[in-house]
């Protein structure tokens, strides 16, 4: 029996994930739905960095402020992503050391 509620509870999950994206590929949006859509990805990332951008030191949120605006500087160079992290990384680590 607690089979068949594991299936069960698997297919009700998967089912609202998986048919969005068999869908979308056979409906054409307008221009203006399809940029929207492209930059939903950018702002929930951005959405669920920012807070921890200024919580890396709760006393001082400069350090994550300057941290990030170097991370920016890096991705903007086109450097790797390890690399844009590393750099990061490295920001904080030396202004709390």
């Amino acid at each position: 029996m607690i089979i068949w509620i594991i299936i069960g509870m698997a297919l009700v999950t998967a089912v609202p994930r998986f048919f969005p994206a068999f869908i979308i590929d056979r409906i054409q949006f307008p221009k203006w739905i399809d940029r929207w859509l492209n930059a939903i990805p950018h702002a929930a990332l951005g959405a669920l960095i920012f807070p921890g951008i200024l919580s890396v030191k709760p006393d001082a949120p400069q350090i994550g402020i300057i941290a990030a605006l170097a991370a920016g500087a890096l991705a903007w160079l086109n450097l790797n992503i390890i690399i844009v992290v590393l750099g990061a990384i490295a920001a904080v680590f030396l202004m709390t050391f």
